[in-house]
């Protein structure tokens, strides 16, 4: 039996659902949002961060993950968000909500300012542990999603797909789809191994992205 390249993850034992669960579980605090690498809040503890085009659902899921519906603030203008938006997750971790990109909509100097500070933020933060690109399983990966996954490879960041909006689709198109993305990833140095399938309308994934989260170190 052939191993899919970039499987998707399997579902976390018992224990290790139970520390993601009470790492969310835990204070979630909105920070800061930072519109220039001086703004940042002091590299002191472990990062992630979530990354994804606009309208990939990327403040649903956060909103999803850290059970508070409005932490992230969810819209469907494009490049609504437009700037690093930092979220304390308990003491130990600060979750990263990065500005979307592919907005087609915004000013030309406001795209070309946000791509400036997302270069700067990922290959210059030495605690960013890894980065979740966000797909929607509607659609695989665009040309936008190569251009930020080529921009980590190059930062080396590890990055790991998470699939979005799974519930929106049927599961041979799901399946084609994630075959295209399979056949992208494997075109990238930086990128993990295995890939996640979330629904946060449905809360599937949620718990496994939680788990992954919680144990990184």
């Amino acid at each position: 039996m052939t191993t899919l390249p970039f499987p998707l993850v399997e579902e976390p034992d018992d224990i290790t659902r139970e520390r993601g669960r009470l790492l969310f579980a835990g204070p979630v605090d909105f920070v800061k949002g930072v519109v220039a690498m001086d703004g940042l809040p002091p590299a002191d503890r472990l990062e992630v961060c979530f990354a994804g085009r606009s309208n990939v659902g990327k403040s649903s899921l956060i909103n999803a993950l850290t059970g508070r519906k409005a932490l992230a603030r969810a819209s469907n203008t494009p490049g609504r968000t437009q700037e690093i938006n930092y979220f304390a997750l308990g003491e130990t971790r600060y979750l990263v909500d990065l500005p979307g990109y592919g907005y087609a909509e915004a000013p030309v100097a406001v795209v070309a300012q946000w791509q400036r500070l997302l270069k700067s933020f990922l290959s210059g933060r030495a605690t960013l542990r890894r980065a979740f690109v966000l797909i929607d399983t509607r659609h695989g990966a665009k040309a936008v999603d190569e251009e930020i996954m080529t921009l980590l490879d190059r930062s080396a960041v590890t990055f790991q797909v998470v699939m979005t909006k799974a519930d929106k689709v049927l599961r041979a198109e799901r399946e084609k789809n994630l075959d295209q993305v399979r056949a992208a990833l494997a075109k990238h140095p930086a990128a993990y191994p295995e890939i996640v399938m979330t629904s946060s309308e449905k809360g599937d994934g949620i718990e496994t992205l939680r788990a992954i989260i919680a144990g990184l170190e």
